[in-house]
């Protein structure tokens, strides 16, 4: 009811963000059953138009492109949600453990997170996926623990500044625990940033996703991806055909919407008030 209640009074830039965002999800949800045809099947000829028979018309391969762009939903929708859950729960819980314990654990962490991050994300991310491969679990695994540094920043830096406030110091003389002040004190207090940033790093994941089928080392054919969609279909525009601007029309609403619900989260967590 809380939730219905602040929507009521959001912006209608959330509104269409939300609704952007929801629109996406029921596609990738509901592809199965809304789809006219399976995922990999053959169906016409190739870059043919659109028409009664293939609203968006077909791909390079002959393959309905409104399937593929329901099924390429799912997969990278899925896989980028998965992908910025594990950078998160190892990023803030590194990030957590290095302001509240402090010393060398902290200076140890930070110095890896630093060694890291001094290597261009994409090239790094490259460089490993060719020499361990570019299966599913690879590909969330390996981005995952590289965007899981710039979590690592930022719940460290909220985190320092919650542990040096007194009911963190209150909870520790009382003989807490430090998982107990993590989960108790500090976590509740950082969830309004956190929430914020994992909206952002949901957006990172997904383009960088997009990103890397697009240079061939993403999510492998015949598996649908938006990105690798763009990349198969990438010639059409020298015969002015637009197939591959559908599913790059998809990254970017999916995009915008998210960053619309961002924005209004940050504002109402920051407590500011509209102005007339």
């Amino acid at each position: 009811m809380a939730f219905f209640k602040l929507l009521r009074s959001s912006p209608i830039s959330a509104r269409i963000g939300l609704a952007m965002v929801l629109i996406s999800i029921l596609a990738a949800i509901l592809a199965p059953v809304i789809s006219p045809y399976g995922e990999t099947q053959i169906v016409g000829d190739v870059w043919q138009s659109p028409g009664k028979d293939h609203f968006l018309g077909t791909d390079h391969l002959g393959r309905d492109l409104f399937t593929r762009l329901l099924y390429g939903a799912r997969n990278t929708i899925a896989i980028a949600f998965a992908t910025t859950l594990l950078s998160f729960v190892v990023g803030a819980v590194a990030g957590f453990f290095a302001a509240t314990l402090g010393g060398w654990t902290d200076l140890s962490l930070s110095r890896m997170v630093d060694i890291i991050m001094a290597f261009p994300t994409l090239i790094f991310a490259l460089m490993v996926l060719s020499v361990v491969g570019t299966s599913v679990t690879a590909l969330i695994v390996v981005i995952a623990l590289l965007d899981s540094t710039r979590v690592y920043r930022l719940s460290r830096a909220v985190a320092m500044d919650i542990n040096a406030l007194e009911f963190v110091e209150a909870a520790r003389l009382r003989g807490e625990r430090i998982w107990w002040l993590m989960r108790h004190e500090i976590l509740p207090n950082a969830m309004p940033p956190l929430v914020a940033e994992f909206g952002l790093r949901f957006c990172f994941v997904f383009l960088f996703i997009a990103a890397l089928s697009f240079l061939g080392l993403g999510l492998q054919p015949p598996t649908a991806d938006w990105g690798g969609m763009v990349r198969e279909n990438a010639g059409a525009i020298t015969f002015g055909i637009l197939t591959p601007l559908w599913p790059a029309g998809a990254i970017a609403f999916l995009t915008v919407g998210v960053n619309l619900i961002v924005d209004w989260f940050l504002h109402v967590a920051s407590g500011l008030k509209e102005t007339a």
